[in-house]
């Protein structure tokens, strides 16, 4: 019942009952989260609304294997790390929900994908295993029919041949990268792209300086000619991704929302100021749908959020983790 009602919200009121119903499955479900509730002192019988719900620490995905009890998982999905690092895990117990999550979404924000052509520059993703946004591109590549579409590695003096070729023959064409390996691409050829969404994700994977997102963004249109720079954000331990078409604003399907938690007391939720950001991801039904990230943010009144940055101490991995 709860999988089917998920991709079918259509206001604010149906998001926070689904939300309820997933938190009690999740507590009488999900050992490791309902440790952590039972822990804080909250149970079933304390939470009656959204804000009642507590959010387990992104953090506990490294030390524990979240899964909803009776379920094995058909993939494991990990975190990029460095050497000797401790990486995330996501046991996911249905890909079907994935795949659903993520082709919505997309044509939510994009329209058809059968539209587009996919290029995908995504190297220190496609160097590992595990990557749940190689799997979700991957599929989406399926989704378009196009012979075109395709991954690439090292060899960038044929993507620069590939996107001429495209730009030529006036094909819509999506464009991914992680940032460090769209700025290498840019230093090769510089482009005026007309029929082009370019779309960085992942920050430098310490190739690089870490960049603010906004001088990022300015050296990333200027080298490809474009109006925009649209980006990604989702992670290792979510289902569902959020899409800017610019501007570093970024929007959620209507199963996932943000939350800001006070930096200074992680249990307390701000309006209107910059804090923690917490996400609610009704699609992670058979892991946790409420997690805390390490991510700094704020949201806007029209629902739209922007990431400002990390907490310190914390891992440098995910998508769009920019330093300020």
């Amino acid at each position: 019942m709860l999988e089917k009602d998920i991709f079918t919200i259509s206001s604010s009121e149906e998001f926070e009952v689904l939300a309820l119903d997933i938190f009690r499955y999740q507590y009488r479900h999900t050992e490791v989260y309902r440790k952590f509730c039972d822990y804080l002192g909250i149970s079933e019988a304390t939470v009656a609304n959204l804000t009642d719900i507590p959010f387990l620490p992104i953090q506990f995905f490294k030390e524990h294997n979240i899964l909803s009890e009776g379920l094995r998982p058909e993939a494991t999905f990990t975190s990029s790390g460095t050497t000797g690092s401790v990486v995330s895990k996501h046991l996911v117990a249905k890909l079907s929900l994935y795949e659903a999550s993520f082709f919505k979404a997309f044509q939510q924000v994009y329209g058809a994908i059968d539209t587009y052509t996919i290029l995908a520059l995504l190297p220190s993703y496609l160097e590992r295993k595990g990557s749940s946004l190689v799997y979700m591109v991957d599929q989406l590549m399926q989704k378009t029919n196009s012979p075109h579409s395709g991954f690439y590695l090292d060899h960038t003096s044929a993507l620069v041949e590939k996107l001429l070729f495209l730009e030529a023959q006036e094909q819509k064409v999506l464009l991914l990268g992680v940032s460090y390996a769209l700025l290498d691409l840019i230093e090769l050829h510089s482009f005026q792209l007309k029929n082009t969404i370019v779309m960085e994700t992942g920050g430098m994977k310490g190739r690089r300086k870490e960049m603010i997102k906004d001088e990022l963004h300015a050296v990333l249109k200027k080298g490809f000619g474009v109006q925009e720079i649209h980006s990604e954000y989702g992670m290792t331990e979510l289902l569902s991704q959020a899409y800017s078409k610019g501007n570093g604003l970024f929007i959620c399907p209507p199963w996932m929302k943000i939350l800001i938690r006070d930096p200074e007391d992680a249990l307390s939720l701000v309006t209107g100021k910059t804090g923690g950001i917490n996400v609610i991801d009704l699609a992670n039904l058979y892991s946790c749908s409420f997690i805390a990230t390490q991510d700094l943010g704020k949201t806007h009144t029209d629902k739209s959020f922007e990431i400002l940055g990390r907490f310190d101490n914390s891992d440098i991995r995910g998508c769009n983790l920019m330093v300020l």
